[in-house]
């Protein structure tokens, strides 16, 4: 058994303001940073008061995908400045990034999210796409990050939709988790999950039903409260471990065949992991009580329940029939539910689960 997770795990109103605390002697004084352009007027000052604690600064602005191509211009970069440590600040595709130039560099890393938008920040995984955003491959690192630095002064300032992709992705750890378990499949660190994940993962879904509305309303509101918080640290950091450590199934696969998509190719991916959640239970066939949990969960919070939701009306059968077959082929932790799988039987559940959606979406206006 196998249980990942990160150095240290820091979360808090304001606590970016004093990220010198939290760095160690081994990571160096010059760090190199790559950021998402969109938060720089809000983070690069709080992130300059280390300038003042003897240390050095190079920025990068991240552009384009997470891609082979662009990890090895950011390592140039990096190498260039001198840097000891890697920063990640921003997104999913830019905090995977920096993973993979600290990993093939060899030097520390810092991650830095700037919305609770995915469970990315404190594995040890990135996701690999082509230049032209389909996806490409999973690199895996050989250490999850040194620091993981979540700032809810900022996190809240994000937009209220990314907190909800966030939630979309947090929701299919539990469900994925236990058909690892129960199929006595690997996780990502290719071992047997241990209770200590399995039981991370089941509590994604506890605190998310228990308080994802109210984590929404107070984004929405722009403020800090008890039930955001939980939600910000269930996205970031118990999504992250449950599926690292936990294991994969379904959901996450078919996502990964909704690159072929070119009109997904926008979405959120924790809008995509949601639909694909409940793509998951229809093939589980799993009973109604756990399935309409689930749907009005995703309905209360607003991530999708069918193609519709994702401005996706004109369905390509042809095109979904080769997200079944590429989910088939090379999504390997589809096959981690505990019977046999195969593309028919994907297609058919997508096919399903968009029906009930819309169903639940006309019981329930």
């Amino acid at each position: 058994m196998v249980f990942k997770s990160p150095s240290k795990y820091v979360q808090g109103f304001g606590v970016l303001g004093e990220v010198e605390k939290y760095l160690v002697d081994s990571m160096g004084k010059n760090l190199f940073v790559i950021m998402d352009p969109v938060v720089e007027e809000t983070v690069k000052p709080m992130l300059n008061q280390c300038i003042d604690k003897g240390y050095t600064i190079a920025y990068a602005a991240f552009q384009g995908e997470c891609s082979r191509k662009n990890i090895e211009k950011y390592i140039e970069l990096a190498k260039s400045a001198g840097a000891t440590t890697v920063f990640g600040v921003g997104g999913g595709k830019t905090m995977d990034t920096a993973k993979g130039v600290a990993h093939l560099s060899g030097m520390s890393l810092v991650i830095v999210p700037t919305a609770a938008s995915t469970d990315a920040p404190c594995s040890s995984v990135s996701v690999m796409y082509h230049e032209d955003g389909e996806f490409d491959d999973w690199l895996f690192l050989n250490a999850n990050p040194n620091l993981v630095l979540v700032d809810t002064s900022v996190i809240v300032k994000a937009p209220v939709k990314l907190l909800v992709a966030g939630m979309g992705d947090a929701l299919s750890t539990y469900f994925e988790a236990r058909v690892c378990r129960a199929s006595g499949s690997k996780n990502q660190a290719k071992a047997s999950p241990t209770i200590a994940a399995t039981t991370l993962a089941e509590k994604c879904w506890e605190i998310l039903a228990r308080d994802g509305v109210r984590a929404k309303l107070a984004a929405e509101a722009g403020v800090c409260t008890p039930a955001f918080e939980a939600v910000v640290e269930i996205n970031t950091l118990l999504s992250s471990v449950g599926f690292e450590s936990g294991g994969l199934g379904a959901a996450h696969a078919i996502q990964k065949g909704f690159t072929l998509i070119p009109e997904l190719h926008r979405a959120f991916h924790g809008y995509i992991v949601a639909f694909c959640t409940i793509t998951q239970l229809v093939m589980e066939n799993v009973d109604d009580t756990q399935l309409n949990a689930v749907l009005k969960f995703c309905k209360d919070v607003g991530l999708p329940i069918c193609f519709a939701d994702f401005g996706y009306h004109d369905v390509d059968y042809d095109l979904l029939w080769e997200v079944a077959d590429k989910t088939n082929k090379i999504g390997v932790s589809v096959h981690h539910l505990p019977f046999e799988v195969n593309t028919q039987m994907i297609y058919d559940g997508l096919l399903a689960a968009d029906a009930i959606g819309r169903a639940y979406h006309a019981n329930y206006a």
